[in-house]
């Protein structure tokens, strides 16, 4: 199920096979990515769900963020990515 904070893998589209953090969830189907470099904070990506590989991994960094502002710095997102990925050894 796709949550404000969990880290996905892009599987279509041009920026397959990166990752990004959700950081809106718009209905069933689609939700907001960023990944705070190509795709920032203020410019989401609206992506189907489909298109997504979810990771068992939620950034609580990031979903405080979310629930005390309403926003995420373009850093910590950067941030809890890189941190995914040199956990997960890429």
């Amino acid at each position: 199920m796709p949550e404000i904070g969990r880290i996905v893998k892009v599987m279509r589209g041009k920026d397959e096979g990166g990752y990004a953090v959700i950081i809106g969830v718009i209905d069933e189907r689609f939700v907001l990515i960023a990944d705070g470099d190509k795709r920032r904070f203020d410019q989401p990506k609206k992506k189907n769900v489909t298109h997504l590989l979810l990771q068992p991994v939620v950034s609580h960094e990031v979903t405080d963020s979310m629930r005390e502002s309403g926003r995420v710095t373009n850093a910590k997102l950067r941030f809890v990515i890189q941190k995914f990925a040199q956990l997960k050894g890429e």
